[in-house]
């Protein structure tokens, strides 16, 4: 047996005998205990290797030795670090990693410490993606895939969890906890620490037949009044919106009606600028399960718009859609084609850029949208294409894209976009604008393209593990 410290080696003998110079030291077995918790050598070998050749000189130097590692030449971990480094080196423990934007991630591992949580997905036994989508209630259904790998491989399993429209966020994020938990248990029952697991039912209801006596129907109401008031500027915002939907799965019917106005007033030079800016309308949509990758459906809006130039437009557009992979595959992969065709009615505010004033116009839509989620990251892209019928110059091509990929271990990329060409503003009012309805964005202003979009790059390197939750100073 050895002693260690900062480099240098000292034999130990029967009964921890220190061996120094002529005759051994004795060293007690508790000696590397103080306070309940385990002391380490300072860094300071010059220091200590001195007092040793003291105390092979004239073992009475024992006694300033004993003082020197009072005073500080030994370093005792502050309060609860033996149990937190414990629990952030479980070399055993199964390697989780979580792909969850929807996740809070410091409650689950106050909730789950039982897994050693790493921040790169080739570091994981076990892999976790969290998808979710929007259910007919109002609430989300959350869809947690498990993968394992490694030691785990072929292991897999799809847990749901439903959160209903009233839950609060923190009775949603109990919801996901518990269902994470449940999944990991298959992995977990595989290591040492299935020791630390209770599992119990705290419910004490009988089974009951559920009866929905609302139908699958659904209401929503929403006020939302907006205000910012400063001395030369104030503004006020009033918005509401009303939302029906039906959602089984065979149909789906949404309606939805918007309202808002906004004023806004200001003082420039002694004078008093006032302008306002409403909306009114209301939405719908109606669709029909074909089959396991075809739908039909009809989409119809009408609205007033003082932005647009819009006295009053209804519209209605049946459509047929085709999806590459099955519907039940939506929250991992998709790839949409949809193709519409309808009839418009518009009535203008002012006189229009072609000199209409109202005017029934036919037109067409072509959308394709492609979604993945996977372990090495995620793609959204969407294109769309639309044009009159009775001008095939007035159309608009478009294209919206989010990507995110990891590229190798700790480097990921992420990349968003939307670009549009446009040339169907048939609606702009002839006549010029003044300065304040430019700068307050009153009205649309004519323009052949809009882009906007960015990118970015993130490197991780260091300890692969990540199961410390500090709140200290916030996150």
């Amino acid at each position: 047996m050895a002693l260690e410290s900062s480099g240098y080696i000292f034999p130990l003998g029967e009964a921890n005998e220190l061996v120094i110079g002529p005759g051994p030291v004795f060293i007690p077995t508790d000696m590397a205990i103080f306070a309940g918790y385990p002391i380490r050598f300072w860094r300071n070998s010059k220091r200590i290797f001195f007092i040793l050749k003291l105390i092979a000189m004239n073992r009475t130097y024992l006694i300033i030795l004993a003082l020197i590692l009072l005073s500080g030449s030994f370093e005792v971990p502050v309060y609860g670090q033996q149990s937190r480094e414990k629990n952030s080196d479980r070399t055993s423990a199964v390697h989780l990693f979580m792909d969850c934007e929807d996740c809070d991630m410091n409650h689950i591992r106050r909730e789950i410490p039982y897994v050693n949580y790493v921040r790169d997905v080739k570091e994981a036994d076990v892999y976790v993606l969290e998808t979710s989508q929007s259910t007919g209630s109002g609430g989300r259904e959350y869809t947690f895939t498990f993968v394992g790998q490694r030691a785990y491989e072929g292991m897999n399993d799809t847990l749901v969890y439903h959160s209903m429209p009233d839950e609060t966020y923190d009775q949603t994020r109990d919801g996901i906890t518990k269902i994470i938990s449940m999944g990991l248990m298959k992995y977990v029952a595989r290591t040492p620490y299935f020791r630390e697991v209770e599992i119990g039912h705290g419910g004490t209801e009988a089974m009951e037949e559920v009866t929905d006596r609302w139908n699958y129907w659904v209401f929503e109401l929403e006020v939302d009044p907006d205000f910012e008031i400063e001395e030369s500027l104030s503004s006020i915002e009033w918005e509401s919106s009303a939302n029906i939907s039906r959602i089984t799965p065979g149909w789906k019917l949404e309606l939805d009606a918007d309202q808002s106005y906004e004023r806004t007033r200001y003082i420039y030079e002694d004078t008093t600028y006032t302008r306002d800016r409403k909306f009114w309308g209301m939405e719908s949509l109606f669709v029909g399960s074909i089959s396991d990758h075809w739908s039909a459906g009809a989409m119809m809006e009408m609205y007033t718009s003082s932005y647009r130039n819009m006295k009053f437009t209804v519209g209605v557009l049946p459509a047929i859609e085709y999806n590459l992979f099955p519907y039940e595959e939506s929250t991992r992969r998709q790839l949409r084609f949809l193709y519409g065709i309808g009839y418009r009615h518009n009535q203008y505010i002012d006189t229009t850029i072609f000199g209409k004033i109202n005017e029934n116009l036919f037109a067409q839509n072509f959308n394709v949208a492609y979604q993945v989620k996977q372990k090495w990251g995620e793609i959204n892209v969407s294109a769309e294409a639309s044009s009159y019928l009775h001008d095939f110059s007035k159309y608009r091509l478009q294209m919206y894209g989010q990507v995110r990929i990891r590229i190798f271990k700790g480097l990921s990329f992420m990349m968003y976009g939307h670009a549009a060409k446009i040339n169907d503003q048939i609606a702009l009012a002839k006549g010029n604008l003044d300065e304040a309805e430019i700068l307050l964005e009153l009205q649309e202003l004519e323009t052949a393209y809009s882009i906007d979009g960015g990118f970015g790059f993130t490197y991780t390197f260091g300890s692969i593990y990540n199961n410390i939750v500090n709140p200290r100073f916030g996150d």
